[in-house]
């Protein structure tokens, strides 16, 4: 008794439809109010200057940093080798945390959530749905200044 041939498996020959980039934010040239956000090591001992640094050249964009926000990732005996991996891969930031970004967010009816860090596109998108505003990172090439 013989079974009947199989549909063939292999994957279909069309060309796969290329990912749609997200649009580039641009900073508004009149003062818009930014609410700047750092992802740090608890090792890293120069975050503050580079939370200036960042606040600096928003300031020298137009934009005005309302709101400075840090997250430390605290070194314990079993989270030592995770220092370097953000809390969330979809937040970069902690659920707690993500969600003080929001409120503050609302609060002072920010026009933007900048970030130190790099985000992916995932990140990008996630963190935009949940502030309810654009989600960018100041070293991303989407964030384009000029």
């Amino acid at each position: 008794m013989r079974q009947p041939r199989r549909r063939d498996r292999r994957p279909s020959r069309r060309a796969a439809s290329a990912p749609v980039p997200d649009p580039p934010y641009l900073l508004p040239a009149s003062g818009a109010d930014v609410v700047l956000v750092g992802f740090f090591s608890a090792k890293r001992k120069d975050f503050e200057t580079v939370m200036a640094d960042a606040a600096a050249r928003l300031t020298a964009h137009g934009g005005r940093v309302v709101v400075r926000i840090v997250q430390r990732r605290g070194v314990s005996g079993g989270g030592a080798r995770k220092m370097s991996l953000p809390y969330s891969s979809q937040t970069l930031l902690s659920q707690g945390k993500a969600r003080q970004v929001a409120n503050v967010a609302d609060l002072i009816e920010a026009d933007a959530v900048v970030f130190t860090n790099p985000l992916t596109s995932h990140q990008r998108r996630t963190l935009t749905a949940l502030f309810g505003r654009p989600a960018v990172s100041i070293t991303d090439e989407l964030f384009n200044f000029d």
